[in-house]
């Protein structure tokens, strides 16, 4: 049997999906994943219910396979993830089409379902990811991996509505995820991106302190291990241990993805973000002065309840100020059963706040151009990820995978390794891209 499976959403999703493939392969199922025609005869989807566009994509998803079910392509079709998590009831009842539903935590449960009364499906269903070979699948190019160090947020920004999906903070055991990255080196990964709906409060659960700093330094010393890139951290009480480790070990990326979405006082106490405007000035150019070369990656909101003409300048004099690396942005949408939803009113006009998020990114755009620019005539080193009509695509250090920029390298007589890392001097740059020649 066949069992083709579509991941939206985040990478948490994605690290789901692919352990979920792991186990369907070692119980003797054949797995595809995103496939452009799914021929499965059983469709999983895993979807996401984070925003109102990502509700609807799943949505639209789920009623498109269930098209291809009354037409008899699909016999069976199962949902797991966010959006079931959070709207099983309503879902049942609007898309009885669909022969299960599973959430965020019991999605394992579906290979008992999926299975045929014969098989003889055990306790690998509860054994740790990565534990065992087969026990993940992964979708992404083999030289890199996302790793998921835990689930659900602790903490409550009044426009989120993650810890209404995942629940509190769970972190997974140090030597569980440590055992992993052993597993998946083996497997041939050499790149991890570290992922968490928030790292840094990693440990606290389990340690009872945050113990990020520590596990991203064992991992840093595990034989092989080339990259380790992290993403998802929160701005207060910042370890700032794990700043230490990213400027001693070489193989951590001087890379750090945290989300700011604001500036103005006003802004940030309504958002519940328990920092301050001077606070999250300071941390930045503490990461800056502690780390030489770091690039910082945010995400900044505009148009929530109660912003100003004066709020959003404050937000634009921050973006010129603070010359993120990488920055996205994005406008409010109200989410029902968050703190924003019950106490604020949503008052900024939606016209407003598509013209604040146009002129954040023209801003943005620039400094990004200027950014890039700097680096022609640098030479660093890059991994090939795939390639491109007439190109090999790749990254350097400060880059995660899809999000941001690339490194565009001309194909000649000198074959590149898909995964190989090479000394590249870069020799042109766009506002996001850079262009470069492979150094004999």
């Amino acid at each position: 049997m066949t069992i083709d499976f579509i991941s939206l959403g985040c990478s948490k999703n994605l690290v789901d999906s692919e352990r979920l493939m792991g186990l369907f392969e070692a119980h003797g199922f054949k797995v595809t994943h995103d496939s452009d025609d799914p021929q499965g005869e059983v469709i999983v989807i895993n979807t996401c219910g984070f925003i109102a566009d990502a509700k609807e994509e799943s949505i639209n998803t789920i009623l498109e396979q269930v098209a291809r079910k009354n037409e008899g392509l699909v016999k069976r079709i199962y949902v797991m993830g966010c959006l079931s998590e959070r709207y099983l009831a309503d879902l049942e009842a609007e898309i009885p089409e669909v022969d299960g539903w599973y959430g965020k935590f019991n999605y394992k449960e579906l290979l008992k379902e999926v299975a045929p009364p014969s098989s003889p499906v055990g306790d690998t269903i509860d054994a740790p990811s990565g534990a065992v070979g087969g026990a993940r699948h992964l979708t992404t190019p083999h030289h890199y991996a996302y790793t998921k160090i835990s689930e659900g947020c602790d903490r409550h920004c009044a426009y989120c509505a993650i810890p209404l999906i995942t629940g509190r903070h769970q972190s997974r055991p140090m030597e569980e995820i440590l055992d992993e990255v052993r597993w998946l080196v083996n497997q041939g990964t050499v790149e991890f991106q570290i992922i968490a709906q928030e790292l840094t409060y990693y440990g606290i659960d389990l340690y009872g302190e945050q113990r990020i700093a520590e596990l991203i330094e064992q991992m840093a010393d595990i034989e092989g291990v080339r990259w380790i890139r992290l993403h998802y951290a929160y701005p207060t009480h910042f370890p700032w241990h794990l700043l230490d480790v990213m400027r001693e070990k070489k193989n951590v990326c001087r890379y750090m993805d945290i989300a700011l979405q604001h500036i103005s006082d006003h802004m940030l106490s309504r958002m519940r973000r328990n920092t301050t405007k001077q606070e999250t000035m300071e941390l930045i150019e503490r990461m800056r002065r502690e780390v030489p070369g770091i690039h910082i990656r945010t995400t900044l909101m505009v148009g929530f309840p109660g912003e100003t003409d004066e709020d959003f300048q404050e937000l634009v004099d921050f973006v010129k100020w603070a010359r993120f690396d990488r920055m996205g942005a994005f406008a409010y949408s109200e989410e029902e059963g968050t703190y924003s939803a019950a106490h604020y009113e949503d008052d900024v006009p939606e016209d407003v706040k598509q013209r604040r998020l146009d002129k954040l990114m023209r801003i943005q755009q620039n400094i990004s151009a200027e950014i890039e620019a700097a680096k022609v005539g640098s030479i660093l080193p890059v991994v090939i990820d795939r390639t491109e009509g007439n190109y090999y695509i790749g990254r350097t250090e400060f880059c995660s995978p899809e999000v941001d920029p690339e490194v565009l390298i001309e194909m000649t007589d000198v074959k590149l390794t898909i995964g190989g890392m090479y000394q590249v001097r870069i020799t042109d740059s766009e506002e996001f891209d850079l262009y470069g020649i492979v150094e004999k």
